[in-house]
């Protein structure tokens, strides 16, 4: 016998009932072709900066509306997305709109004229609504100076990343810090720690070259312990150690977080790559430098990753390699360069064997059996330890073993993209002085090894799960943030501080 429940009880315990927390969640994330305009240096109309904007939403929409149909909670669209890059400070002008603060309780979708002229905003408010999803994009804020020492016209203008959640509520505004060759823009007085809560977990948001900072990308996982990171970005891929796959899902992994990367599409610029990547291993990801077509990429993910049965085992990642004794030097190690930074390599000429290389306090260990080695390629493993590029910001660590260019040794840390020796057995490890490392595995053809290597809690990055395919590269890329050059940006941009230090020393040099 079949009892009918009462429609009056049903609706009294729907009503009554909490929102429930979702154990997973499914993202999407957009590789997106943007239209570029035909003119990014020279001033166009308010008119012409809104029909460019406009047909790249376009294309979002269909990308949102297909999300939305696949049961995706929240999409990710990339930085540059509405417009493209390589502005002036004049030329950007026409294409920003005021963002206000997330607390004011804003829905630009039903009150767009609230701040202004905000038609960008009212329509992306309007995709989350509509679809009821969150969305995630890349706009461009102006905010009115009163201040001494104002931009010329007026207006600080900011590379801002903004989250519209499923009733088109704007709940999240980040402006972007470190910012790279962008003169339209600039940089906020502080990085901006900018999260928000929903019922499938805890998101913290950054833009592109931000995530080779301790401030906020760090800080958001380790203090205020997000479960999942947004990221917009248009990132140009660097071969060998910094395609955008490559160093994405290795930072997942090292952080020990979600991370949702929505990459532009632009093949001419060496723009693709993005991905749904986990904590133990990439979800889905999607590299084309074939095409110029967009992607749409979902995955299910855990909403807290951190109380998964799959969460990785907590890495001190110097434990092997400081007790290893260095191997037995089998040949002598030679300078070679990746990009500006000079490694010290050493080259594995046996198809078997174990290797140490070292660079002042850096030693790299590796043990490795090759499935046969093929005669043209050679690899080599090497050590980095010191301020990173041109810049001379940043204090990497690495340890890898790579594919050279040619048979030549001089090519050693060049970029190349395929490879045809494949490793039976690899484990590489480093006397890292920091925590922060993140371990890459890259495969010929740029493609990644998900499920075929792991980190053990010594340190030591070593494949499990079969052979994978032949390998490009096999890095543990370590940041060591203390050690950042004093002239980085948060100390060049920050006139309170460069104050304090200039002050210190004055006071130095009269007790002296």
């Amino acid at each position: 016998m079949i009892t009918s429940f009462p429609t009056s009880a049903l609706l009294l315990a729907l009503i009554t009932l909490p929102v429930c927390a979702l154990d997973t969640f499914i993202a999407a994330v957009y590789e997106h072709a943007v239209l570029l305009p035909n003119k990014t240096e020279t001033p166009v109309s308010r008119r012409d900066a809104l029909l460019l904007m406009n047909k790249n939403i376009d294309i979002l929409e269909t990308a949102v509306e297909q999300a939305a149909r696949q049961g995706a909670q929240i999409i990710v669209t990339p930085e540059d997305a509405l417009y493209g890059w390589k502005f002036t400070r004049e030329s950007i002008f026409p294409y920003l709109e005021d963002v206000p603060d997330p607390q004011v309780d804003w829905i630009p979708c039903r009150d767009p004229h609230r701040f202004g002229h905000t038609p960008i905003q009212e329509r992306l408010s309007c995709l989350a609504k509509n679809n009821s999803i969150y969305v995630v994009a890349n706009i461009g804020d102006r905010k009115p100076c009163k201040s001494h020492g104002c931009p010329h016209n007026g207006y600080y203008q900011y590379n801002t990343d903004v989250v519209y959640d499923k009733e088109g509520k704007l709940v999240a505004r980040y402006h972007k810090y470190h910012l790279y060759s962008e003169i339209q823009f600039d940089i906020p007085e502080k990085p901006e720690l900018v999260t928000f809560n929903t019922t499938f977990g805890r998101f913290g948001i950054f833009t592109c070259f931000d995530i080779l900072f301790h401030d906020p990308a760090v800080t958001l996982v380790r203090d205020f312990h997000v479960d999942t990171i947004l990221f917009p970005t248009a990132w140009m891929n660097v071969l060998p150690l910094l395609t955008a796959i490559e160093f994405h899902s290795a930072w997942a992994m090292g952080m020990g977080v979600n991370l949702l990367a929505a990459n532009l599409h632009h093949v001419r610029l060496n723009m693709t790559g993005s991905g749904i990547y986990a904590p133990h291993s990439p979800k889905v990801y999607h590299y084309d430098m074939e095409t110029d077509l967009g992607k749409m990429l979902l995955a299910e993910l855990d909403s807290h990753p951190r109380s998964s049965p799959s969460y990785p085992v907590a890495v001190n990642w110097s434990t092997y390699a400081v007790a290893q004794e260095p191997f037995p030097l089998q040949r002598k190690a030679f300078g070679g360069f990746i990009s500006r930074d000079e490694f010290n390599f050493t080259e594995l000429f046996e198809d078997a064997g174990n290797l140490t290389v070292c660079q002042k306090e850096l030693c790299c260990h590796l043990s490795y059996r090759m499935l046969g080695k093929e005669e043209h390629e050679v690899y080599v493993v090497g050590a980095f330890t010191g301020l990173h590029g041109r810049r001379r910001r940043e204090y990497w660590q690495v340890c890898t073993m790579l594919k050279c260019k040619s048979a030549s040794l001089k090519t050693c840390g060049q970029p190349v993209e395929t490879a045809s020796t494949r490793f039976d057995m690899f484990s590489l490890s480093g006397t890292f002085g920091t925590e922060y490392v993140f371990p890459e595995v890259l495969l010929s053809k740029v493609h990644l090894s998900p499920g075929n290597f792991e980190v053990l809690e010594d340190g030591r990055l070593t494949n499990k799960n079969g052979t994978p395919g032949p390998i490009l590269t096999v890095s543990l890329f370590g940041r060591w943030y203390t050690k950042d050059s004093l002239y980085s940006s948060c100390m060049t941009n920050n006139p309170m501080l460069i104050y304090l230090l200039i002050s210190t020393l004055l006071m130095m040099f009269k007790i002296l």
